[in-house]
């Protein structure tokens, strides 16, 4: 006679409770980074804000101890120090963009190194920030903090809080229209 053999089922694997955990777990954690990259760009998004309020104080404390802009300046003895000369104008133009931070350094308004000639100070995006005369539209030359190649989006939320939300007018400005995923190669704020 044949005996039959007992079939054993396995029971190696996970439960549906089991993989219902799991994927609740995983998702709080996908949740828990997406919000952690919000505030993290949240953070740059002010501290860009935060920039140019600081440029804005430190270049008008320069004006209000000296009588002239930095990197406009064009006496020798100011600030103290070795550095260039600006034409006296009252506008900081071409080259005298890059003095306005090496005389905002050495008279110790603002931290870091400049040369003087090619060194600036960068946004919390990665690249440069400048403070100089220009017409970013029609007719609406002034001194103006620009930051170059921010996130349009970075951008819009900047021009929306603290302006109009339009690209082309208004105190702030971008060199291109605020499109979603790309960057704009500079982004002005009125000085």
């Amino acid at each position: 006679m044949m005996k039959l053999k007992k079939v054993q089922s396995s029971r190696d694997g996970f439960t549906l409770v089991e993989i219902a955990i799991v994927m609740v777990i995983i998702g709080l954690l996908i949740g828990g980074v997406l919000k952690g990259q919000a505030m993290v760009q949240n953070a740059k998004v002010k501290r860009v804000a935060k920039q140019a309020d600081e440029i804005r104080a430190a270049v008008m404390a320069f004006y209000d101890k000296y009588g002239m802009y930095p990197g406009d300046e064009n006496i020798a003895a100011i600030p103290p120090g070795i550095d260039g000369e600006g034409n006296g104008n009252g506008q900081i133009e071409g080259g005298e963009m890059y003095e306005v931070f090496r005389d905002l350094q050495l008279t110790g308004l603002i931290s870091g190194v400049y040369n003087g000639t090619s060194d600036l100070p960068r946004h919390a995006f990665g690249d440069t920030v400048s403070l100089f005369w220009v017409d970013p539209g029609p007719g609406t030359a002034q001194h103006y903090i620009r930051f170059d190649n921010l996130p349009a989006d970075v951008c819009l939320e900047l021009d929306t809080k603290y302006d109009n939300s339009t690209w082309n007018t208004g105190s702030i400005a971008g060199s291109a229209n605020y499109t979603p995923g790309t960057t704009i190669a500079s982004f002005y704020m009125l000085f």
